[in-house]
């Protein structure tokens, strides 16, 4: 069963880019996160790594029809962790060198070339671009858990992008502001990681980048997981009335039988008395119960209980 983090990438690998500009931001963002900027024989060109089959091959075709580009698969490698293999396809020489120039990954001065770790702006201006480069960010380094829904918990959403550079991850933020996402950063080892925690914003995540199918599982799973949210907190509840219950039947209980060893019950005024005798009959009853087997409220038994057990103090 897939996980939801490939649930999600199968759906964006599913989606149909038609304009340029878009698939520039989706091949830009992917080789930001999961690629890298190479040289072979004085030529440069660009790699990339998925373990994704589905996005492997959305990508390559969108090199080869869309640019002209034909990768070549490099290297293939086990990944322990996912139980599959990564592989590495690459792209060198002045085509792949020129498409990193258009992608906005590198750029050429009197000094030479040199890589360009800010995303361009002109490569995100429009909307449908922005949301094309979150979709290639998450295909290439994203990640997204949610709790189960049958197990009790506070927390447990979690949604993230890793980039190879914080400058990167840095105007990623900055993007998803222009969708008034607020998003973390954070260094983890040599990587910049953007998430998000709430489940609100992992929707409207999912919303900004047209993932239907998996926002709507994501809202059953909120849905059932506030369900069994509440039914514990009733449950909890219920268990903390029932000790106290059983607390106070326990002390007044104690209370009676020093009164009863000492005193005797029969010194006792009428009122509790009856009380007295009331909860020896019946040591499991609640206060609700005796109150009403009695006769009187709730306040009136518990205001007796009370006299009862300052009574068995002063005793003691």
């Amino acid at each position: 069963m897939p996980s939801f983090t490939e649930e999600i990438k199968n759906e964006i690998t599913r989606m149909q880019i038609d304009d340029r500009c878009c698939m520039l931001a989706v091949i830009s963002a992917f080789i930001r996160t999961s690629g890298s900027v190479v040289s072979r024989g004085g030529q440069f060109g660009f790699e990339i790594t998925t373990e994704n089959e589905g996005t492997a091959e959305f990508i390559v075709d969108m090199l080869e029809n869309t640019f002209g580009l034909h990768p070549t698969v490099s290297g293939a490698k086990f990944d322990v962790l996912s139980g599959r293999d990564k592989l590495t396809f690459e792209s060198i020489g002045a085509d792949a060198q020129a498409l990193l120039n258009e992608l906005c990954i590198v750029r050429e001065d009197k000094e030479g070339m040199m890589l360009s770790f800010g995303i361009d702006n002109k490569l995100v201006e429009n909307d449908c671009c922005k949301a094309a480069f979150i979709k290639g960010a998450f295909l290439g380094g994203g990640s997204c858990t949610l709790p189960d829904e049958r197990v009790y918990s506070p927390t447990g959403y979690h949604f993230e992008i890793v980039f190879s550079n914080k400058i990167t991850a840095g105007d990623f933020c900055n993007l998803l502001c222009d969708f008034e996402i607020l998003a973390k950063l954070v260094a983890r080892k040599d990587s910049a990681v953007v998430y998000v925690k709430s489940k609100e914003v992992i929707s409207d995540l999912l919303n900004v980048i047209s993932a239907e199918d998996c926002l709507a599982k994501l809202n059953e799973i909120v849905e059932k997981k506030d369900r069994t949210n509440n039914e514990n907190r009733v449950n909890n509840c219920s268990v903390s009335n029932i000790d106290k219950t059983v607390t106070a039947s326990v002390n007044l209980v104690r209370a009676i039988e020093v009164i009863a060893a000492t005193v005797g019950l029969q010194s006792l005024d009428k009122l509790l008395f009856e009380v007295a005798e009331a909860r020896l009959a019946d040591k499991n009853a609640s206060m609700s119960e005796l109150a009403q087997r009695l006769g009187i409220s709730k306040s009136c038994i518990n205001h007796r209980m009370r006299k009862i057990s300052e009574i068995a103090k002063a005793l003691e």
